[in-house]
């Protein structure tokens, strides 16, 4: 069984963004993994370069003027997926700010073995935790998406969806996937407020026009996370290995009173028909496969 990884980034340095951790993740799982590194303003091709022999380059150039509904992620997704080996029966999708847990790497491979030639399956789904203004606090709203897909077939005509979240498959279809048995660690909403505050004015340039930036993205120096806040749990597990030294690291406190924590009457309608056995929670996949 030949497994590929894959993954894009740009100005990592700069947005402060976990991508060594998040490829020294996933790199004990793959035979290769595929780097899409987008012409950076700082050493993110540098910090790439020196990951492991196992990791291969390519350079792109981002289309910086089309600021449509994230749509250059997925493009550059896109472009990461097909430089890996033709040959490879899986490809595990990464993104800069995500992380795989070294607990999980066993229930993964198992279920690759498992549906390696079963032909329904075009993937595996993974669920989600959301870390937000420092690594002890996870979002539980439905302002998170719970489950996404980071395992795919990658000889079935699939592509990156919309904003790089998901995958579909040609020509616009709902992959069926197979439960994973493991997580993603999601990093996105944790940094340094100042790194954060560069994200939000970079980021959002991919999904909005100048008026709509001027309007809603503060100029501050610092991101003020308690202005962001829905509703969050405390976080009782480990951590990946692989981002130890950066919450060694981290320069910044955030502390908050999670029973005060914005849960709105949205999210509490979707809660009560999730109890009852309704879910209303949009869903990118179709899941064929139960755990």
């Amino acid at each position: 069984m030949k497994v590929s990884g894959f993954t894009f980034i740009r100005n990592a340095v700069l947005l402060d963004y976990p991508i060594v951790a998040s490829i020294r993740s996933i790199l004990p799982l793959c035979d290769e993994v595929v780097v899409a590194v987008g012409k950076s303003e700082d050493q993110t091709l540098e910090l790439i370069q020196h990951i492991d022999p196992k990791v291969k380059i390519i350079q792109t150039i981002w289309d910086d003027e089309l600021r449509e509904n994230g749509r250059v992620l997925a493009i550059e997704t896109d472009k990461a997926l097909a430089a890996i080996d033709p040959s490879s029966d899986w490809a595990i999708y990464i993104q800069g700010d995500e992380l795989m847990h070294q607990d999980d790497h066993a229930s993964i491979l198992n279920a690759m073995k498992t549906h390696l030639n079963d032909s329904e399956v075009d993937g595996l789904l993974f669920d989600y935790l959301h870390f937000y203004g420092s690594y002890d606090y996870v979002g539980v709203s439905n302002n998170w998406y719970k489950k996404e897909i980071r395992v795919i077939k990658p000889s079935r005509g699939i592509f990156s969806f919309r904003d790089a979240q998901g995958f579909r498959r040609f020509p616009n279809q709902k992959l069926k996937v197979a439960p994973s048995g493991a997580r993603i660690f999601h990093y996105g909403w944790v940094r340094d407020p100042r790194a954060m505050q560069r994200k939000q004015e970079h980021f959002h340039k991919l999904w909005h026009d100048d008026a709509w930036m001027a309007e809603n993205i503060k100029a501050v120096e610092s991101f003020d996370y308690e202005d962001h806040i829905h509703e969050l749990a405390k976080f009782k597990g480990t951590h990946p290995q692989w981002i130890a030294q950066r919450i060694a690291e981290r320069n910044w406190s955030f502390q908050t009173d999670i029973s005060r924590s914005k849960g709105n009457f949205k999210n509490k309608i979707k809660k009560f028909l999730k109890f009852i056995g309704i879910d209303t929670n949009y869903a990118n996949y179709t899941l064929i496969r139960k755990e």
